[in-house]
């Protein structure tokens, strides 16, 4: 992508005002995305971005400019910008040398080399699917969004490494409709694969999984409030636990003293069933990398163990500021941004029960099926979800379904309250937001029990 003597004259330009840290990251981007609503066509963007960015360290503070122009006098530009934050004796770079890295996620079809045609039949079929599936859904949204992404990372420490990163995801939503009101239910799965991820798809289960939630929640009544314990079941049930905890477990919010767990490693933070994990190297999966958006492999991170908080996601400045070790979980958006400590594949692991197991020691309660979208205070911790599709608990055993239910709740202290754990691990993808943008990461959990969680509804 750039030369070594390009490179090599960037870093130093960059170092030249004192910096005692400098790097470059530059990309190449293809992307694609076709939205298909009313069965029709409403939008098809696809196009291809580049540009690259430096970055310097001046001891716990950082400066980072960035171009959309891959040249020699436009990054020599950018490095000039950052030099002038200090002023001093500049330093020398390690020699660089070129490291090869080893695909965790080969990719057999390139998105790029795939017909537009091809890709809207596939998105045609799921929506006739989904309308077959009953005469209330009234509407069907369908979604297919690609990326391809070449990544070149060298900084002054003689790191230089270039990896390519294909990320691949369709969704479908299916809305019902009855007396005036609406209902949706949705399916968004994803890979860090190419467009064979989409061949092997089962499109008649995802169109009829999208459907059946919405169809099921347009009869249902609404939920009860109160207080009472909630099992919260797999996949996406972990973006409870990835608002409400993950974020705080990042150094972007430990190093300024803005997490509640900031003083907590090595300390018991929940029960011992509860172990969590946030892992890049896990084949094929959504949030998965080779390399990080500073270079670092992939690795797996455990976060917690047995209830014992043992680690933090840590990224290079991250690093610099806590005195922990980079996890490799420095990652940005594009070379807009530069890149802070974030999750990849963050989820609760597997316990010893069954779902049933934990149906069946509520007497009273809510049974949240499927999660939706929420709200989180960072620096407390305090969140409010929604649930997507969910179900009153009586006597042990799943009653009728409930509409309209939130939890709200605090997220550590939530986590202290978590008394069974099953053994039906799942994943759900998502796109995460933060300071460096929006990444690929996936959340997952077994089903869980909450002892007590407050929920609000519209019952009476």
């Amino acid at each position: 992508m750039l030369s070594q003597a390009v490179i090599e004259r960037v870093l130093e330009r960059a170092l030249s005002g004192g910096a005692d840290f400098a790097e470059i990251f530059a990309e190449n981007q293809y992307y694609s995305n076709i939205q298909l609503n009313d069965s029709r066509i409403k939008q098809a963007v696809v196009g291809r971005d580049y540009g690259g960015g430096v970055r310097v360290f001046y001891g716990h503070s950082a400066i980072y400019a960035y171009t959309n122009e891959l040249t020699e006098a436009a990054l020599l530009a950018a490095a000039n910008a950052v030099s002038k934050a200090a002023s001093g004796e500049g330093t020398s770079i390690i020699a660089l040398e070129r490291r090869q890295v080893e695909s965790l996620h080969p990719m057999m079809t390139p998105a790029d080399k795939v017909a537009k045609e091809q890709k809207v039949e596939v998105m045609r079929k799921l929506d006739r699917l989904a309308r077959a599936a009953g005469q209330r859904i009234v509407q069907v949204d369908v979604a297919m969004v690609e990326r391809m992404q070449h990544v070149m990372i060298a900084n002054s420490e003689g790191l230089w490494v270039e990896d390519d990163r294909t990320y691949t995801r369709i969704s479908c939503a299916s809305i019902a409709e009855k007396d005036g009101e609406k209902q949706t239910g949705r399916v968004s799965p994803g890979a860090h694969a190419g467009f064979e991820f989409i061949e092997g798809l089962d499109l008649e289960y995802l169109a009829n999984e999208s459907a059946r939630t919405a169809l099921t929640m347009i009869d249902a009544g609404y939920a009860p409030s109160g207080k009472f314990p909630v099992i919260i079941d797999n996949a996406f049930g972990g973006v409870v636990f990835h608002e409400a905890c993950g974020h705080a477990l990042e150094t972007t919010s430990v190093a300024k003293g803005a997490s509640v767990f900031a003083d907590k490693l090595g300390q018991q933070i929940a029960p011992s069933v509860v172990t969590a994990i946030d892992d890049g190297t896990m084949n094929g999966m959504w949030g998965s990398e080779n390399i990080d958006d500073e270079g670092m492999p992939a690795q797996r991170t455990v976060l917690i163990e047995n209830g014992i908080l043992k680690s933090f996601m840590v990224d290079k400045l991250g690093g610099r500021k806590t005195g922990y070790s980079p996890t490799g979980s420095g990652r940005r958006q594009g070379y807009k941004y530069a890149p802070t400590s974030r999750m990849r594949n963050t989820y609760i692991d597997r316990g010893e029960h069954s779902l049933d197991q934990l149906i069946a020691s509520v007497d009273y309660g809510l049974y949240a099926k499927q999660m939706g979208g929420g709200s989180v205070m960072p620096g407390t911790g305090n969140f409010n979800f929604s649930v997507l599709e969910g179900y009153m608990i009586r006597g042990g055993k799943i009653a009728e379904p409930v509409r309209g239910a939130t939890l709200i709740g605090n997220g550590p202290e939530s986590l202290t309250k978590i008394s069974m754990v099953a053994d039906n691990l799942a994943f759900a993808e998502g796109m995460c937001g933060s300071v460096s943008g929006s990444v690929p990461t996936c959340v997952g959990q077994p089903a869980i029990k909450v002892d007590e969680i407050v929920v609000g509804g519209r019952k009476e």
